[in-house]
């Protein structure tokens, strides 16, 4: 990637008594993010408590994280000072940050690609694992839905951004937030209806998408523009026709069973038939 695209009577107080049993015995366990500067294990697993409650959306970005990317080149560096600047509370907008990470990610590429093609997938990926957090994985998509799916449900799960290679490989964004239909750490059933992203050129270029004033919401539908398969003309790679992501893949999560779904949906029709109560 080279950063340049290409109230209740007692009766409800019974139910509600029953669903706060059923959801605590629905609630899967995931692992608890783990940053740093070098590869570490990952947390012990922690509670899905921990995690923001579910009000059909979920949004990691907040004011200060953003940085520009320095170069043409730096997409990659510049996604990993943004994820980082998240993940840490940090505050680095450095070009030297920029630089260090561009060239230790260039060397684990898996292709000798010039400097001008930048960071393969292999190489960002090493980057994510290395300075935030190894959770993060290599995952290649056979179809947008699968991907969009994954990355969402795996940001839901550890509440760790995405990285995405958008504009065929091009250039490089972070998927920090989504709306979805259903809570995915609770049911495999949901939609993602939108997502918020993050596109390192902002301030340096704003010209057909690429990049968009940072957390924009984009519909799953706009997003499909933007997040297309991997092709990276002058030479074939493993990775071509697939949709690219860096996704943080919690480790102990548990899949959502059927009556984790159903006690879900429970809950929600005892909060209706309450708040019809009030």
């Amino acid at each position: 990637m080279t950063g340049h695209p290409r109230r209740p009577g007692s009766a409800l107080q019974v139910l509600s008594a029953l669903t706060i049993s059923l959801l605590l015995l629905a609630t899967p366990v995931i692992a608890a993010p783990s940053p740093g500067r070098t590869p570490v294990p990952a947390a012990p697993a922690a509670p899905a408590a921990l995690l923001p409650a579910w009000d059909g959306s979920v949004d990691l970005y907040r004011d200060g994280v953003f940085t520009t990317q320095k170069s043409w080149l730096w997409c990659t560096a510049a996604g990993i000072q943004i994820v980082r600047n998240i993940v840490e509370r940090d505050n680095d907008h450095s070009t030297s940050g920029q630089r260090r990470y561009f060239d230790w990610m260039r060397k684990r590429n898996r292709y000798d690609l010039p400097e001008s093609a930048g960071v393969d997938p292999q190489g960002w990926t090493a980057g994510l694992r290395h300075f935030i957090d190894d959770r993060y994985r290599l995952v290649a998509s056979r179809s947008f839905s699968a991907g969009l799916r994954s990355a969402a449900a795996n940001l839901r799960r550890t509440g760790l951004p995405v990285a995405l290679t958008v504009s065929n490989g091009g250039h490089g964004w972070i998927l920090t937030g989504f709306d979805a239909t259903a809570d995915p750490l609770l049911t495999d059933e949901f939609q993602v209806t939108s997502v918020r992203v993050v596109g390192p050129l902002y301030g340096r270029q704003s010209k057909n998408g690429y990049d968009m004033p940072p957390g924009s919401e984009l519909s799953a539908g706009e997003l499909r523009r933007f997040f297309t398969p991997w092709r990276y003309a002058p030479l074939a790679m493993v990775w071509d026709s697939t949709y690219i992501s860096m996704q943080p893949v919690a480790k102990d999560h548990k899949r959502p069973v059927a009556w984790a779904a159903r006690a879900a949906k429970f809950a929600r029709e005892i909060h209706e038939i309450q708040a019809a109560a009030r």
